[in-house]
């Protein structure tokens, strides 16, 4: 019996032991922003991501570029836009849906809030936690345009794009993308300038098209969009046109 009772007290501490680890693995476990970055590995500005107001009162939409590999998105705001927004214990995870744009090559986070804030999209890829710059909603104070006013010129299946007519004093770079009548991504690149011709990449700055675009086919309808966003990445303008040529 004594043998017995040794055997069954060295079970119980065992156990024991074994309880203490996992939950030392769960409390290991980054549960915040914060320390989600402070346990690296981590890319600061590596996430392509800004936001727009909506056409719906209230609605405000956030847009990301998921590169291939990218996992688990997340998705974090502070409670107003009164706090610091390089400091990442001001962010609280919330849960998200996450809806196609381009039929998948972007992202879109829509979210119905009555308080501007500042927000954080992050991902993992390859091991390496992505974060997105603060992005800071105005959707109340400096609510996104929606227009149609830009022209499109130019010749031989290479249009020409410009809508500097329509450009507002906020802007610090121009994302444009060329899609086809189903709302495939051709191209989407960011320029300085409020130009851009299909496709020559002279002026462009920042290129997330994978491989090279098709030529366009005299006679079908193609989308042009264009997003207008200011250096803390809100939206000020959005512009969208069909054309063919």
């Amino acid at each position: 019996m004594k043998t017995i009772g040794k055997y069954f007290i060295l079970l119980l501490v065992l156990a024991a032991c074994s309880q203490n680890d996992d939950a030392g693995d769960v409390l290991g476990e980054p549960q915040t922003l914060a320390e989600m970055i402070a346990q690296g590995p981590v890319e600061l500005e590596g996430v392509i991501s800004c936001a727009s107001g909506s056409e719906n009162e209230n609605e405000v939409i956030v847009y990301l570029y998921p590169r291939l590999g990218a996992r688990n998105i997340r998705y974090f705001e502070t409670a107003t836009a009164d706090v610091d927004p390089n400091d990442y214990e001001n962010y609280t995870e919330l849960e998200i849906t996450t809806m196609d744009y381009f039929n998948g090559y972007l992202l879109q986070i829509k979210r119905q809030i009555t308080t501007e804030k500042w927000v954080i999209v992050t991902f993992e890829e390859e091991g390496v936690l992505q974060v997105s710059n603060p992005i800071r909603l105005k959707h109340l104070t400096q609510n996104t345009q929606f227009r149609n006013g830009f022209h499109i010129g130019g010749t031989s299946g290479m249009p020409i794009f410009s809508w500097g007519n329509i450009a507002t004093p906020f802007d610090a770079i121009y994302f444009q993308v060329v899609s086809d009548a189903n709302d495939n991504l051709l191209s989407g690149t960011y320029t300085h300038e409020a130009i851009f011709q299909y496709y020559k990449t002279e002026n462009v700055v920042l290129n997330i098209t994978q491989g090279t675009p098709p030529d366009l086919v005299l006679g079908e309808e193609y989308n042009f969009t264009v997003l207008a966003v200011s250096e803390d990445n809100w939206v000020n303008l959005i512009g969208q046109k069909r054309f063919s040529f």
